[in-house]
């Protein structure tokens, strides 16, 4: 699983052309599945990585605390070119991404598994639909995640 992490003061989701979803304050995870993910403890890692990674200022402006402190939310967002792979080549191959189906099942168990372990409200995005996201990045903060530690 690969997630990039955006710190955002609000997102608003449009799915095929109507409002979706939307949140003020928190983390924009835009999550990558490829096979094997739905593993509990790749699952167990990646939440406790957003839910805790110390992004969000404290009094003193330095980064010291999580979308936890801040009781902040998390935005989930299913994101298959997070697999891509442009290193041959003009047009990205997606081989290492999870197929369709499996990635939805594996995308639904994680957004699953994060509402009811996360100690934020946890907003999602439409699995496979075509979304429109507007954002507004606070910093920019925005990180890297890998359940393989690739990075």
């Amino acid at each position: 699983m690969r997630i990039v992490i955006q710190r955002v003061k609000r997102v608003d989701l449009t799915a095929d052309g109507r409002p979706f979803d939307s949140m003020k304050d928190g983390i924009l995870a835009l999550v990558g599945i490829k096979s094997g993910d739905d593993n509990e403890k790749i699952m167990q890692y990646m939440l406790d990585k957003l839910v805790n990674l110390r992004i969000f200022e404290d009094e003193q402006g330095k980064m010291n605390l999580s979308v936890v402190d801040k009781g902040y939310s998390l935005f989930l967002v299913s994101n298959f070119t997070l697999y891509g792979d442009c290193r041959h080549g003009r047009r990205p191959g997606y081989s290492s991404g999870a197929p369709v189906e499996e990635a939805r099942t594996i995308f639904d168990t994680f957004t699953a598994y994060a509402k009811e372990h996360a100690p934020v409200p946890v907003h999602t995005g439409l699995f496979q639909a075509d979304m429109q996201i507007e954002t507004c990045l606070d910093g920019p903060v925005t990180l890297l995640l890998d359940s393989d530690k690739a990075f």
